[in-house]
């Protein structure tokens, strides 16, 4: 099928048209022309005012729950919300049951990944079972498409697995992805530690708890020279040492979540268990070094952190309450929201061009002939997602029916358009 999309502004820093209003002609999954005003007959014709258009997004960091947790999300279910974001390409969890720990839960997930709207990448479990004694069989999983490997929801505790497992991945260029909390501090505890937690009657998460990991990992880092991805940073000080990391030249990149840049510890006062999340909301001052990062450049990715849970796990007391939200649908709009005079080029650079460079994956730069992986978005319309209109099958996002700035309107992949409604 031949798709036009009229007068669209490209942002794409590989593209000689970046920044230019072009008419874009998409055919069989290729980008067939650049022109300035395309005139011949088309089966089909996308003209949005202000629309740009964009290398696909990628979000490194989601869990779809699928094999055995399908009550809170699926591969189909969550990949439609990946859409309804603007994303083409997600990495899920290996939290599952059984945990993708093999080759054969890797292919698993792949197999699913021609009828899905999104390309679904699994992360290979870095231990057996993610339960953090035993490395697991990174080759193989890499070599049946791992597209990285993390414990994900329970980072690696032991310090000698973990430098294993930096060094085990060097054979095929690999790349790690941690989660930095050290449980022994904060396993207990269900909210930022400070005066609120306390006026709260809540235990709290120390910043240390976050900040010893990042610590250690950087040193591991250091010593085997391999390549670390660490996401969910939420603290001031855990940004500014990866910042002084990464400009000594270590292979080191990292990723924020919509929700800590949006929230902070004082939207707990109601003991809003939608907001329940690990690592844990923080303060103000961690916020506001979250944000300048991000426009400073030293955030690489956005990272939705979309951990779905089901209705059970959020109506409850705050103490029982699972923490995670399920936030990829409004993860672009938030960031537009909350950082509204970001460049479109930066803007592409965290959602897309950061994470391609990092994870090797194919660039899709708006280039004739190249194959088309694209992501729509207008800034002249808003979002307001809500629970009806949400693909997820989990209801635990406190952004439902916040008017946030900029609108996704579609992707295009696997040589087909999608068009949000």
């Amino acid at each position: 099928m031949t798709t036009l999309l009229k007068q669209v502004k490209i942002a794409d820093n590989q593209s000689p048209f970046n920044g230019k209003i072009k008419d874009i002609l998409l055919e069989n999954g290729k980008i067939i022309s650049i022109s300035d005003n395309y005139t011949n007959k088309v089966e089909q014709t996308i003209q949005v005012d202000g629309l740009t258009v964009a290398p696909g997004f990628v979000d490194p960091f989601v869990h779809f729950c699928d094999p055995g947790l399908e009550h809170r999300e699926n591969l189909q279910s969550g990949a439609d919300a990946a859409q309804q974001g603007g994303f083409t390409t997600v990495f899920t969890l290996p939290n599952t049951l059984p945990v993708v720990d093999t080759k054969s839960q890797v292919t698993y997930i792949k197999q699913h990944n021609e009828t899905l709207p999104v390309n679904v990448l699994p992360i290979g479990a870095v231990s057996k079972k993610v339960e953090g004694k035993d490395l697991s069989e990174m080759i193989d999983m890499h070599s049946n498409g791992a597209v990285a490997f993390s414990d994900g929801l329970y980072p690696v505790q032991s310090t000698l697995l973990f430098l294993k497992a930096l060094q085990y991945v060097k054979a095929f260029d690999g790349v790690v992805i941690q989660m930095p909390i050290d449980k022994s501090l904060g396993s207990l505890g269900l909210m930022n530690e400070g005066i609120l937690s306390t006026k709260l009657g809540l235990p709290g998460i120390p910043a240390i708890a976050e900040e010893l990991i990042i610590s250690r990992d950087i040193e591991l880092l250091r010593y085997t020279q391999s390549k670390l991805h660490i996401t969910g940073v939420s603290t001031a000080k855990g940004i500014a040492m990866i910042a002084a990391a990464k400009k000594e030249g270590l292979h080191l990149s990292c990723s924020v979540t919509p929700y800590h840049l949006f929230f902070n510890e004082e939207d707990l006062n109601d003991y809003n268990t939608l907001l329940k999340v690990f690592p844990p909301l923080r303060t103000k001052l961690d916020q506001a070094s979250l944000l300048k990062a991000v426009e400073e450049g030293i955030v690489d990715c956005i990272s939705s952190h979309h951990i779905p849970q089901d209705w059970d796990g959020k109506t409850i007391e705050f103490e029982n309450a699972k923490a995670g939200i399920a936030c990829i649908e409004t993860s672009f709009a938030s960031i537009k929201d909350v950082l509204p005079n970001l460049s479109n080029e930066k803007l592409v650079a965290l959602f897309s061009s950061n994470a391609r460079n990092i994870f090797n994956l194919p660039a899709h730069s708006i280039i004739e002939g190249n194959d088309a992986e694209l992501s729509l978005f207008t800034d002249k319309q808003t979002t307001c997602l809500t629970k009806k209109d949400s693909k997820s099958k989990s209801a635990n996002s406190p952004f439902w029916d916040i008017k946030l700035k900029g609108k996704v309107i579609g992707t295009y992949t696997k040589g087909k358009l999608y068009i949000n409604h």
